[in-house]
């Protein structure tokens, strides 16, 4: 062997490493560069500008240093597929539907100092937190982890599950379609009737996001909801179950499905054709197989997506909805074209957080912490701040409004010829403009 062969490969094995090392820091901890900032794409508001000023997670100047920031599908995988979170207990409430349908709500508690569980009072005014997961049923270590961080800020997080998910007995021969929210409106009358004091929030996770656009679309102003957030939602619904995700995804929820349903094969055999429903090779197989063509209803594809869209109605949107999406996420595809952008330009209620890494619901920090939940929780608090300093202003312009119509009266009758049923000629409404609204 030559002399010389010794000193090549440590100068070889120097420059791997160094290149490695390089590599490694840049997946792991994003640098400050300027083009890593999330940007805030809205139709310009007093709320917009509101959020920008106050939210520092939503604010230009925030740039989050991402942990894998370089690899989206293993952001994903962490957050999604993997189970292991921070550990939250769970108290759950049966709510029997109108149909005699069975949905679960499970409140996250915190440990009490004997090392039981401590539940909320239900006079309580701490804010709640209505969680959707996404539509297969599966809590992920995001979704857990987003109720410690709740329960870290003194909120009352609860997870909302569907029909015969997450261990929800199937007592009626009906299960959810994909963007039906009428379980989860009795859901939230439910917690509105159990806690009527208390703000509500919502958050959806992934295709969570049918259910609850269709929700505050469906219900506009009557939502009880003060302001939703959705983490890496599917607005494209129908074109992803056509498309699909990349294959490794698609076939793990493709089997997440399959498995739960199977509990129920017996009884959904009924409704169900389940030998073909096993059979399906794809979503959109399996998707038709349960809510199209059924032995009690044959509906076409596209039909079944007019009535489950999640955007039909989001013209009815009355409250605010911020949406958390990265550029490289691998489920959604091409931000592009799966993102619309028009619908945030145009619609003063929308407002969609993008970033450049952060993968599908992943945007880590660390292995335990989610720079997406940080800025849920200061948008909650940022919104909630806004809408009291508006009632504040709206209160006070009304009492203004009222002392100069007093006055005004006054005047017109001064001269001893004014009769109650006179006309008076100074419109109030002109001359003080007190309506207020946070999509001026």
């Amino acid at each position: 062997m030559p002399l010389w062969a010794p000193a090549l490969c440590i100068a070889s094995l120097a420059a791997l490493a160094l290149l490695a090392r390089r590599w490694l820091a840049r997946c792991f901890q994003d640098g400050p560069d300027s083009d890593r900032a999330p940007r805030l794409i809205c139709k310009p508001s007093a709320l917009a500008k509101y959020l920008l000023k106050t939210c520092l997670a939503v604010g230009a100047g925030s740039q989050p240093r991402w942990a894998w920031s370089g690899l989206p599908h293993l952001q994903t995988v962490w957050s999604g597929v993997w189970t292991a979170g921070a550990a939250v207990h769970f108290t759950r409430d049966y709510l029997q539907l109108a149909d005699e349908g069975l949905v679960a709500l499970d409140w996250a508690v915190a440990a009490a100092a004997g090392g039981g569980r401590r539940r909320s009072s239900s006079s309580s005014p701490a804010p709640i937190v209505l969680v959707i997961p996404n539509s297969f049923g599966k809590i992920t270590s995001n979704v857990i982890k987003l109720c410690a961080s709740a329960l870290d800020c003194g909120h009352r997080p609860v997870i909302f599950n569907r029909r015969c998910q997450n261990g929800c007995l199937l007592t009626t021969l009906k299960l959810q379609q994909f963007g039906d929210p009428s379980d989860l409106r009795e859901a939230v009358r439910y917690i509105r009737y159990k806690h009527p004091s208390a703000r509500l929030f919502t958050v959806s996770e992934s295709t969570g996001a049918g259910l609850l656009l269709s929700y505050l679309g469906e219900c506009g102003s009557s939502s009880y909801v003060t302001c939703a957030a959705c983490i890496s939602p599917i607005f494209r619904c129908q074109e992803w179950f056509e498309k699909g995700s990349p294959w490794l995804y698609h076939w793990l929820l493709l089997i997440y499905q399959k498995t739960w349903l199977s509990r129920y094969t017996t009884a959904l055999g009924e409704i169900i054709d389940m030998e073909k429903l096993f059979a399906t090779q794809t979503l959109k197989e399996l998707e038709e197989a349960l809510f199209c063509q059924t032995k009690k209803s044959n509906l076409t594809w596209d039909a079944y997506w007019e009535k489950n869209d999640p955007l039909r109605d989001v013209d009815e949107v009355a409250v605010p909805v911020l949406c958390i999406c990265s550029q490289d996420d691998p489920c959604r595809g091409d931000a592009d074209t799966t993102l619309p952008f028009e619908l945030f330009e145009t619609n003063p209620h929308f407002f969609l957080l993008l970033t450049k890494h952060g993968g599908h619901c992943g945007f880590l920090k660390s292995r335990s912490s989610a720079w997406s939940h940080e800025v849920l929780l200061e948008y909650f608090k940022s919104v909630s701040e806004f809408l009291v300093t508006e009632e504040r202003t709206k209160s006070f312009s009304k009492r203004k409004c009222a002392g100069a119509v007093n006055s005004m009266s006054y005047k017109c009758g001064r001269d001893n010829s004014y009769r109650g049923d006179a006309f008076c000629p100074h419109n109030i409404h002109e001359i003080f403009s007190w309506q207020r609204s946070y999509t001026r």
